[in-house]
């Protein structure tokens, strides 16, 4: 059952955020785009309920881009993200489910295979990281990035065949450490695979993308997130 948790802080959505451009069509998907479409190397961002129009998210992607990634951030939800007080979490879920997510992200990658990418990393984020744990189960991306997951399982971690990191926060009902933990443990055997784990302390779920821009520290606490992130991906997409 999602946990309050995912609803917390919902962003102030722009359509016209970004230093980047939206396209209409990317594997069936708008999308948000920034940095070189020309690049080789690809990094998905999969957004939490609040979707693509997210300051924020669109901030992060900017920020990947500016490193030479062609980053793409699709609009998983076709224009309806989860709006508070509109219908409960719940319900809203039902008619947007990750598996979906999941087959949009696959049509999504071939296209960005189809246009010269070699290489593609995934990160989600709550909701999207359950899209990514799919993703991480076959060689549809070389390396992937939780960030506070969210529906993600100890079955899914057992499957995964690429390159992951798991950012999480102490304080989380979806993913708290204790579970966290046991994706550690497992992963940890997986010879196979590189793998980090990191819970951070004093957060909530969704402090990598939806935190108040006048809080000093907790802008601090995304930046660091934000950091790992692109760490692993500049050192796993090559």
């Amino acid at each position: 059952m999602a946990s309050s948790q995912c609803c917390e802080n919902p962003p102030t959505l722009n359509p016209a955020s970004g230093q980047g451009c939206v396209v209409d069509d990317l594997g069936g998907l708008k999308a948000y785009t920034a940095g070189p479409s020309d690049s080789k190397l690809a990094i998905l961002l999969i957004a939490d309920v609040f979707g693509y129009e997210a300051p924020n998210l669109r901030k992060l992607a900017d920020k990947v881009a500016a490193a030479g990634f062609f980053v793409v951030v699709p609009d998983f939800f076709y224009g309806d993200p989860y709006v508070p007080d509109q219908k409960p979490i719940m319900t809203w879920i039902e008619g947007h489910g990750t598996d979906k997510g999941f087959e949009d992200a696959k049509l999504v990658i071939e296209a960005l295979k189809n246009k010269g990418v070699s290489a593609i990393g995934a990160a989600g984020f709550c909701w999207g990281a359950k899209v990514v744990a799919e993703l991480a189960k076959f060689d549809y991306i070389k390396a992937a990035v939780m960030l506070h997951p969210s529906f993600v399982t100890v079955d899914d971690i057992k499957e995964v065949k690429c390159h992951i990191a798991i950012l999480g926060a102490e304080i989380d009902k979806m993913s708290p450490p204790e579970l966290l933990k046991q994706f550690e443990e497992i992963l940890s055997v997986k010879s196979e695979v590189n793998s980090y784990v990191k819970i951070f302390p004093g957060v909530v779920h969704g402090w990598t993308v939806r935190y108040d821009t006048s809080d000093e520290p907790a802008v601090k606490k995304a930046e660091e997130a934000h950091r790992d992130m692109f760490e692993w991906f500049t050192k796993h997409l090559n």
